[in-house]
């Protein structure tokens, strides 16, 4: 059996959308040092955010809207891992409709694209998200959705649309992401470890607005990576219109434990905590299925292991406050600073600032 760390017996030509995002970034090496040739997409509303240099290989890039792919352009792909949607929920709420736009019907013309062009396998990546609220027991795969946002809500709208396209010639393959943590190129500080390390780096100090009591399952970046190659290595039957949760059952954690994890990776850190949150989201996983029916598959990382990690990155880079809080590292910052610059239009299409200045004072003599 292949494992992760060994070259892939028979490298597929893999299109990979969100290449230059937090996941994708680490994602593109692991693949191409394992022998797949990877065709990378990316519409680059993020290339402000590099806080380190990393990856040891980069991909041949298309720099294109996912709205704008073409049937052509899947042709000769094997297999395709599909993570260029407008992530979290803040961004949701901003402009519903577009995340709508871009992460349901986006994704699912994504989809039927690959399916014309005779892609194989198309690996989706879901969220741990749309189980919502969840009660005492461990939500798995086979319990009921409950999206409590726009963003985890076009999330099963796109498993509910592609398992209806599976069939003998198109096999998508539904992971369902913990929340990720950890060190990328691409860093992310608006999901919640990464977002606790920079605080307490940066201002030896944190202040939980909430008591921190709900549950939230976690996994590393680099776990993902290596579920989305075990996937596609996997034999067809194995993962054929199969959902797996990814992550580890024993990476729930209630908030206030994230925190006193991350307090302790950095010493002198303040912690404290605020009354109960009205962020009534809350849920344990289990991630049984994917520890044992997942040929390859074992999380390596845990979030005491993850915090240590950025901690020791942190103080070799110097990270300052200013860049912690800067736009590049915030997926909401970053995409009104585009809008607010004209450099995207309302429907998140690239325009050209200089021309849109010009037509608002009606051109220069």
């Amino acid at each position: 059996m292949t494992t992760p760390t060994q070259p892939a017996r028979t490298p597929l030509n893999i299109f990979v959308t969100g290449t230059e995002g937090y996941l994708g970034s680490l994602l593109v090496p692991r693949l191409m040092k394992a022998g797949h040739r990877v065709l990378a997409l990316d519409t680059g509303y993020y290339r402000a955010g590099w806080l380190y240099h990393g990856g040891e290989q980069s991909a041949r890039t298309l720099h294109k809207d996912l709205r704008q792919i073409t049937a052509d352009d899947l042709r000769g792909i094997d297999a395709v891992v599909h993570m260029a949607e407008l992530s979290n929920d803040p961004l949701g709420q901003l402009l519903p409709n577009i995340t709508y736009d871009i992460n349901h019907h986006g994704s699912v013309r994504l989809a039927e694209l690959a399916k014309q062009a005779g892609v194989k396998r198309f690996v989706y990546m879901s969220s741990c998200s749309v189980y919502g609220v969840g009660g005492a027991d461990y939500v798995d795969e086979t319990s009921p959705v409950n999206p409590q946002t726009a963003y985890a809500e076009c999330k099963t709208l796109v498993e509910r649309d592609l398992k209806l396209m599976a069939d003998g010639k198109f096999s998508p393959t539904f992971m369902r992401n913990a929340t990720a943590f950890g060190a990328s190129p691409r860093m992310r500080f608006d999901i919640v470890l990464n977002n606790l390390s920079g605080l307490a780096h940066t201002t030896r100090r944190i202040a939980m607005t909430s008591d921190g009591t709900p549950w939230r399952p976690l996994v590393h970046a680099l776990d993902i990576a290596q579920s989305i190659q075990c996937v596609l290595e996997a034999p067809l039957e194995a993962v054929h219109n199969e959902v797996f949760n990814v992550g580890d059952t024993a990476q729930n954690y209630r908030v206030r434990e994230i925190a006193e994890l991350v307090a302790g990776a950095f010493p002198g850190c303040e912690l404290s905590f605020g009354e109960q949150g009205a962020d009534n989201r809350s849920y344990r996983v289990s991630f049984d299925k994917i520890a044992t029916q997942l040929p390859g598959f074992c999380c390596e990382w845990g979030a005491a292991r993850g915090a240590q990690q950025l901690a020791a990155l942190f103080a070799a880079i110097g990270l300052t406050r200013e860049v912690f809080e800067g736009r590049g590292f915030t997926r909401l910052k970053q995409l009104e600073y585009l809008l607010e610059t004209h450099q995207i239009d309302r429907d998140f299409y690239w325009q050209d600032p200089f021309a849109s200045a010009l037509t608002r004072v009606g051109g220069l003599s």
